[in-house]
């Protein structure tokens, strides 16, 4: 089927366009909260410093996955904790998930001013930020100068994200924020590239918390590569801790229809339907052609049904 082509093309991108939207969309948009320390949600023990309304920012996003409501709250979270450079990594991502190319380029520029700064105080978090700012940097250049021109620019900032994500190592090595950001964008890579081990990934994000989001990104790489029995595994677990997370419904539905279950896909599709009112529309109308293809309808149809269903 169409679809399953389609869907099978998301392990056969380059890497620059992998790390862009996969790291973007996941790593920074796909945290849960938890209850053991407010504020911080990757620490259970020795949190640091993160704001009581940069948490409202993961409690409406990264658990509830409503960006709706994420888009105004992290200018609150901004005006409220403007020395918290996740903040501002939020509002970036959300500008590349709105193709607003301005926005994620002045967000990317924020991102690494803020995070310069925290290095007085929070070494770890700030090496860490700089290298999300210097990687969304890289992100903009792909999308504004295209893959051609742009490699050569990415790959420049690469070198220095990892240099950022290294200092940040020295200080922590298993540090559950780095072991996420860092695991996942290991684990793109191993999926992308030709001889590398996508299993020392998988372990760095297995050392992560919240476990919710060290599921997800697991789930996400094994779909790419395609090992689709280990992504259902994962992202149930992932689904056992948010369960109505619309992002998960989406994901368990791309992978059962990846292994051509697609009566069984469909139920999670019309789930993560549901909530589109609270999705980025590309999402929304992306989710509504792929459950159309599930259905068996062609695919010049189903591309009609997600134009009239968009919001």
């Amino acid at each position: 089927m169409v679809l399953h082509a389609r869907l099978a093309s998301l392990r056969l991108g380059s890497r620059f366009k992998a790390l862009s939207a996969g790291t973007l969309t996941v790593a920074f948009l796909a945290l849960a909260p938890t209850a053991v320390q407010a504020g911080d949600p990757f620490r259970t023990t020795d949190p640091h410093e993160i704001g009581d309304k940069t948490e409202a920012v993961f409690n409406a996003l990264f658990y509830e996955g409503n960006y709706t409501a994420a888009e105004s709250l992290v200018g609150q979270a901004i005006a409220a904790e403007p020395d918290e450079p996740m903040n501002y990594a939020i509002a970036a991502a959300l500008g590349y998930l709105n193709k607003d190319l301005n926005e994620l380029a002045d967000q990317a520029r924020l991102t690494q001013q803020t995070a310069t700064a925290l290095k007085a105080t929070d070494p770890l978090r700030g090496h860490l930020y700089t290298a999300v700012g210097i990687f969304m940097e890289g992100a903009h250049a792909l999308q504004t100068q295209g893959i051609a021109r742009g490699t050569p620019t990415a790959l420049r900032l690469l070198q220095r994200v990892f240099s950022e994500l290294d200092a940040a190592e020295k200080i922590d090595p298993n540090d559950p924020e780095l072991s996420l950001l860092k695991g996942f964008m290991d684990l793109l890579l191993a999926v992308n590239l030709p001889f590398a081990n996508p299993d020392q990934a998988i372990a760095r994000l297995q050392n992560g918390h919240p476990a919710y989001l060290t599921h997800r990104g697991i789930a996400i790489g094994m779909r790419d590569m395609g090992r689709y029995g280990e992504a259902l595994a994962e992202v149930d677990k992932a689904l056992a801790a948010a369960p109505e997370n619309p992002d998960l419904l989406y994901l368990k539905a791309q992978i059962l229809f990846l292994q051509q279950q697609y009566a069984a896909s469909l139920p999670f599709y019309r789930s993560a339907l549901a909530y589109a009112d609270q999705l980025p529309t590309a999402t929304a109308r992306q989710i509504a052609f792929e459950a159309c293809q599930a259905e068996g309808v062609a695919g010049e149809v189903c591309a009609e049904r997600a134009q009239i269903n968009e919001r």
